[in-house]
């Protein structure tokens, strides 16, 4: 494999021949094989690296590379040397991503227990390693240098990866919790410990000369303090260049990058790989402000989406599960997964008891920090490179890595139930009375970006009327957790901030001084929230907040994006989905709101709110929950409420007539007897209930600012295949009613159409005053109110 392109198959030459088709051909074959795999184990909540690891064994000699004819074609020996350099280019730049995530500021903040449990994790696993590694001596590896073989399987059994369990934490939403912030703390403390020893084992490997190792730990020492007194002041200073608000400088970013390979140079020139200068970079890199943030936007999407998976498959042909055999073979990759869960869960679990910490947690806690991943693979690799683990016990090796990773999430999750939210509280609907349980109005109002929040803290404002209690809204930003890097880093970053979290693109600073700003100048209490979880599940941050919260209502955006020609872009299926599960299992009313920049692009002042809205009334549990909520509207001194009601296509029953009455009745008094201002109006007007002229009376409303309706009226369709907003609202979002008015779509809370929410008992006694409503009494700054994990239905 001489040269690197082909001349074509036109020319008679095979493109399998050359290194750059080749691995081409590897990488899109590597990606397809691992995201395949992803998606089959996305059932089971695994995180993608053992995705990676399987599909790295399955195109090895274990499965598809049995075949001879495959493995010459597509991972010739030859193509090796490209390959093995590319993965590695990656695994550096992946490592350095790693120490963006570890800031060593929290490391030393670190409490008493997480400190205990951490070194109490390493030191049983580790010794239990060096007993593990007189059997392998004495059976498989007899060959093997004996020093830099004790230290090599001490390190393999003691290690936690930090990335895979940060990811599991999060997928289980326990990242935020106390459990989960003590197995983040002790497994930062473990990732750091577990380098230094893994240098020290690649040190005594490397030579089998005592004063070469010396030499090479020595000048290591010298690297890290160079790196501490030298280049931390350079990455310093360009990120204090970096401020908020600005892009920042291209030339900080090559730089830095350049900065991770020369690291990464030295290292390798000392005799301790590659990868431990690019860790030591991503260390020192300032975390505050926008530059690390920058970094891993820059680096991540194809660093981990493309190159990091060669690596797994690079491991995946060294591995040979057939070299397994025998009783002999099989008996020691049970004694090291034996060895590996009793001294990593044993340590964990021994020391959380003396603790004083509940078994459950205690049992959890073990799990998850004998998850291994990533860490362990480049573990291995090296081990295997240096001549230490032959093929054998190498292939043992991984088989515990990924055996003891899968197991985490299954057992965890059977292991550790945190109470749910059962709250307790009668307040679940807009017309509920103010004193129903002593909360007062609450709502949560959730948004994607920050686009959304002007509309939001303008309807909010809109919707605080006249009464005695206040309105507390809960602003919840909805952030999607992915696989990615930055995504683990935005939890630690509102769980280390101690407030709202929103991404560099939208702004943050300016997002939260809008919400202090409005709280200040307003009637209406904000207490913002950061709700950062898979959008497979992130409806139940939501549903379990409105339960915690005692919220009257859920305010959800609307599934689609409105663009600059007035038409609307869908931001996908997963998003119409977390509003359809909302609006199935929410334990109060839910509201869908279509923005059309109610307002414009700014919160107007509460002095200057001047809105006209229109009530449309067909009848029925949703209108007159969608009938109470503009009310409230109507007490307000600028908006100006027009009801418009219909009569239903489908007459209802006396009982539901007699409801819809006393609801249009109770609007006209409320407004009538609390609205003083002469320029507050409201017009009823009866319109007929054929199809043609509905729409025509609708089309009639087009020059409001808002329109109110219920999600399902007693009416017919007005456009094809209704879903998410209903017979009505549907067509109020459609192309053909032409308009600029913002649309709110409610949905009124029956346990009876709300299956999903039947856990939350309506009936139970409301409970007495909480921290939460002390909280609520205090105007200072927000805060992040974590989510706990309770296990529901996940079906859309």
């Amino acid at each position: 494999m001489a040269k690197v392109a082909s001349h074509g198959a036109f020319q008679g030459e095979s493109p399998l021949d050359y290194a750059l088709p080749l691995i081409i051909l590897q990488i899109c074959l590597v990606v397809v094989v691992t995201r395949g795999l992803a998606y089959l184990l996305r059932p089971l909540r695994q995180p993608r690296v053992i995705a990676e690891i399987i599909g790295g064994i399955l195109l090895g000699p274990s499965a598809l590379g049995r075949s001879s004819t495959f493995l010459r074609a597509v991972f010739p020996p030859e193509s090796m040397t490209v390959l093995d350099t590319l993965a590695n280019l990656g695994l550096l730049f992946f490592l350095f991503l790693v120490g963006l995530e570890l800031d060593l500021s929290a490391i030393r903040r670190t409490g008493r227990k997480a400190l205990a449990i951490s070194l109490s994790g390493i030191a049983l696993p580790f010794a239990f390693g060096i007993g593990t590694s007189f059997a392998f001596r004495a059976t498989i590896v007899k060959d093997a240098p004996y020093g830099p073989f004790l230290v090599f399987m001490g390190v393999a059994l003691s290690i936690t990866a930090f990335p895979v369990l940060a990811r599991i934490l999060t997928e289980l939403k326990l990242l935020t919790t106390d459990l989960g912030r003590v197995a983040m703390s002790a497994a930062a403390v473990d990732d750091v410990t577990a380098w230094i020893l893994l240098a020290l084992a690649i040190a005594l490997s490397g030579s089998s000369s005592p004063i070469v190792s010396l030499w090479v730990l020595l000048t290591s020492a010298g690297f890290v303090a160079a790196v501490f007194v030298l280049l931390r002041p350079v990455l310093v200073w360009m990120a204090r260049r970096s401020r908020d608000g600005e892009s920042v400088n291209e030339v900080y970013i090559v730089a830095t990058l350049v900065l991770v390979l020369a690291a990464g140079f030295v290292t390798d020139t000392i005799g301790i790989h590659a990868l431990f200068g690019a860790f030591l970079v991503g260390i020192v890199v300032p975390k505050d402000g926008p530059f690390a943030g920058v970094l891993i936007e820059k680096v991540e999407e194809l660093i981990s989406g493309l190159f990091l998976p060669l690596y797994f498959v690079s491991s995946g042909l060294k591995t040979n599960v057939a070299t397994i055999s025998g009783a002999k073979s099989w008996g020691l990759l049970v004694l090291v997964i034996a060895n590996a869960c009793i001294g990593k869960i044993g340590g964990a679990v021994i020391t959380c008891l003396l603790l004083k910490i509940p078994v459950r947690e205690a049992v959890t806690i073990g799990f998850l920090m004998n998850t291994k991943g990533l860490v362990e693979l480049v573990v291995l690799n090296i081990g295997k490179d240096r001549k230490v683990l032959n093929d054998e016990a190498f292939a043992i090796m991984v088989l515990m890595a990924l055996f003891t990773t899968f197991i985490t999430t299954p057992i965890v999750m059977a292991v550790y139930k945190p109470a749910r939210p059962s709250v307790p509280y009668r307040r679940r609907t807009v017309d509920s009375g103010d004193d129903a349980d002593g909360a007062g109005f609450r709502v949560l109002a959730c948004f994607h970006t920050s686009r959304n929040i002007p509309t939001l803290l303008n309807l909010v404002e809109s919707s605080r009327g006249t009464r005695r209690n206040r309105l507390v809204m809960y602003a919840m930003h909805l952030v999607e957790l992915s696989e990615r890097s930055s995504a683990i880093s935005m939890v630690q970053r509102a769980r280390r901030d101690g407030m709202p979290f929103f991404n560099s693109r939208d702004q943050s600073g300016q997002t939260v001084v809008a919400f202090e700003a409005f709280q200040q100048l307003s009637a209406v209490r904000v207490r913002p929230m950061t709700a950062i979880s898979d959008l497979d599940t992130i409806h139940r941050d939501v549903i379990d907040s409105a339960a915690a919260k005692r919220a009257a209502i859920v305010v959800m955006p609307y599934h689609k994006m409105l663009q600059h020609d007035g038409s609307f872009l869908s931001l996908g299926s997963a998003y119409h989905a977390i509003n359809k599960r909302v609006l199935r299992e929410a334990p109060c009313s839910v509201a869908i709101l279509v923005d059309r920049g109610l307002g414009g692009h700014a919160q107007v002042p509460a002095r200057n709110i001047s809105f006209s809205v229109a009530m449309l009334f067909f009848g029925g549990p949703d209108d007159r929950e969608a009938l109470a909520y503009a009310t409230r509207m109507a007490e307000h001194p600028g908006i100006a409420v027009t009801l418009t009601r219909f009569q239903p296509t489908h007459p209802p029953s006396d009982e539901e007539s007699a409801a819809d009455e006393a609801a249009v009745e109770a609007f006209k008094s409320k407004v009538v007897g609390a609205v003083k201002d002469a320029s507050l109006h409201f017009d009823e007007r009866e319109a007929p209930c054929t199809r043609e002229e509905v729409l025509e009376t609708i089309n009639s409303l087009s020059t409001f600012n808002v329109l109110v309706v219920g999600r399902m009226p007693p009416t017919a369709p007005l456009v094809d295949n209704p879903d998410e907003l209903g017979p009505v609202g549907s067509y109020l979002v459609s192309p053909a009613f032409k308009t600029s008015a913002s649309v709110l779509v409610i949905k009124r809370y029956d346990p009876a159409t709300n299956p999903g929410s039947m856990r939350f008992d309506p009936n139970a006694k409301p409970q007495a005053g909480t921290e939460e409503d002390a909280l609520d009494e205090e105007m200072g700054r927000s805060t992040v109110v974590p989510v706990p994990y309770s296990p529901t239905s996940d079906a859309a």
